[in-house]
């Protein structure tokens, strides 16, 4: 296999160092540092979740795949794209949900900095490369099926919680219990994340070079996001909020299931 072209994505490895670095301090920060969340119980619980698995996961992950995407290993490149949207859309919820704090700006840098380093990579990313590492026996429908499930999924939740307000006054519950003006889990997800599964899962089962490197990100950021959200309610429900535990099986069963599709979809990568 032909080698990655490296010094076109110098840039972006260079920004994923600078990431890896920040978010190792504002997640251990966030996890050690007594008073640094000002939001209530349920949403600190949350960042308490999500700084956990970014601390064990996300930024080793980060640091390792950047090492063996600069050998030019396939695999490695898209885990690399994956976390790099693992990071932003994780610290666009800080950015923009979180009570203002002491790290207020290390979110910003964070947000901007995976922002970019996204965009580098991906535009200097020969996705016809990419696709042609694709073993054609690839289970392409089962791991289409996964991403349009979560698709169809959030969108069929948020849009009737959403119609319901409009026709009876009634905030949705998520709204209620993070105690923010609006949601902000709807609009990150309705826009960063819905279109992009369901263009991703139509053009992965066309095989299109470019369903591979998304089908690539979203097996990656899937499960990981829903590992933060599994670890956000066992947090929450050891600290005595009430029924936040209740969740915790529906996203082990989403890990699970993103696992699985992530698995389908790597084994049949070739390096």
């Amino acid at each position: 296999m032909a080698a990655t072209p490296q010094p076109y994505f110098k840039s972006a490895f260079n920004l994923s160092a600078l990431i890896a670095v920040l978010a190792s301090i504002t997640a251990a920060g966030g996890l050690f540092l007594n008073g640094l969340y000002k939001d209530n119980l349920f949403v600190t619980s949350a960042w308490k979740g999500n700084d956990l698995i970014t601390l064990l996961l996300g930024v080793p992950i980060l640091v390792l795949t950047v090492i063996l995407s600069r050998y030019g290993s396939r695999k490695a490149l898209l885990v690399w794209l994956g976390i790099l949207d693992y990071m932003l859309y994780s610290y666009a919820f800080y950015l923009f949900g979180a009570t203002f704090n002491w790290f207020f700006l290390l979110y910003a840098a964070l947000l901007s900095l995976s922002m970019f380093a996204l965009l580098f990579g991906l535009t200097n990313l020969d996705a016809s490369h990419i696709s042609r590492g694709a073993n054609p026996g690839m289970p392409v429908k089962w791991i289409a099926a996964y991403m349009l499930f979560v698709a169809v999924g959030l969108t069929l939740i948020y849009v009737i919680q959403s119609l319901g307000f409009i026709f009876t006054g009634r905030v949705p519950a998520i709204v209620a219990l993070t105690g923010h003006p609006t949601s902000i889990v709807f609009a990150l997800d309705l826009t960063l994340v819905v279109p992009f599964l369901i263009l991703g899962g139509i053009w992965l089962i066309q095989r299109k070079p470019w369903g591979f490197i998304l089908a690539g990100i979203y097996t990656v950021k899937g499960p990981l996001y829903t590992l933060v959200l599994t670890a956000g309610s066992l947090w929450a429900a050891n600290a005595g909020v009430e029924g936040a535990g209740a969740e915790a099986p529906l996203w082990v069963t989403l890990t699970i299931l993103g696992l699985i599709a992530c698995i389908l979809f790597y084994r049949n990568i070739r390096e």
